[in-house]
């Protein structure tokens, strides 16, 4: 069983967006599909053929005011309304449908990737929790600690996949999958260092100090586990998708030349999962 993951990333993720626009192009067919945060809108989006919709939302939606801006923060509380972007934009009325039919024909596993907002640990939701104008699964993966407020999915308080166990690649294995392409949103050769992980999590401490203990080994965390990918891909059993750079993208980023780069890159460098998935 062959399976990819999407780590997210934020705006940076327009890269994996431009990879999963070429699998579709291509008619690369995945078994099994594990997303985080913004990974998650990506993979499921590609699961439902809609080539193109995922760039739209980073090059064209995120430049709207309902979608993020100081704004939101007087009216939701919070700088992202994903509230917007996954219901207003995304339900069947909406101005960008999710393709809810194709999605559930869908017949490979999919997995969505939380964290449990009590616990500090990764939650796996199936793609089961999907429903027809409901993808609060998708708001809670990438529902980051004072950005986003968190989200209840099957009873479940969550925020970003991501707080905790960046790179899953483990659990695709545990799930069956012999083969694992990867997609980060940072170059290998680029180890995390911001202090902005410890600020959150000094910040939201006294209300989710599990959350807080995560944010403060994150940078720690996300270089292990890049280590532990990259001794996967001397194996042969993963191939790691990421950008050689990040054309000046950060996190929330909105500026459309440096994202339409990315885009590029992503694009471009998912030339390598043809020769991967055919060994």
């Amino acid at each position: 069983m062959t399976g990819i993951i999407d780590v997210g990333g934020g705006q940076r993720d327009v890269y994996g967006s431009g990879v999963l626009d070429r699998c579709l192009d291509e008619k690369i067919e995945f078994d099994y599909l594990l997303g985080i945060s913004a990974g998650t809108a990506n993979l499921f989006t590609y699961a439902a053929g809609q080539r193109g919709r995922t760039r739209r939302f980073y090059l064209d939606y995120a430049f709207r005011k309902e979608y993020m801006s100081v704004g939101n923060i007087i009216k939701h509380g919070h700088f992202l309304n994903l509230d917007y972007v996954y219901d207003v934009l995304s339900n069947e009325n909406g101005e960008d449908p999710f393709d809810f039919d194709t999605f559930f024909r869908y017949d490979g596993k999919g997995v969505i990737a939380c964290t449990g907002a009590e616990t500090g640990r990764q939650i796996y939701f199936d793609k089961s929790v999907i429903t027809r104008n409901n993808l609060t699964a998708f708001k809670a993966s990438c529902a980051l600690p004072l950005i986003c407020g968190g989200y209840t999915v099957n009873g479940r308080f969550c925020f970003d996949g991501g707080v905790t166990n960046p790179i899953p690649v483990e659990k695709a294995f545990e799930d069956g999958c012999d083969k694992v392409v990867v997609i980060l949103t940072t170059p290998v050769s680029e180890p995390k260092t911001s202090s902005k992980y410890k600020h959150v999590g000094s910040v939201i401490r006294r209300k989710y100090p599990k959350i807080a203990e995560c944010l403060e080994t994150r940078c720690e965390d996300y270089n292990g586990a890049v280590q532990k990918l990259l001794a996967y891909e001397r194996e042969g059993r993963a191939l790691v998708i990421a950008p050689d750079s990040l054309c000046g993208m950060k996190t929330l980023t909105r500026d459309r030349e440096k994202l339409e780069a990315l885009y590029n890159k992503g694009y471009n460098d998912a030339v390598k999962i043809i020769d991967f998935i055919k060994d």
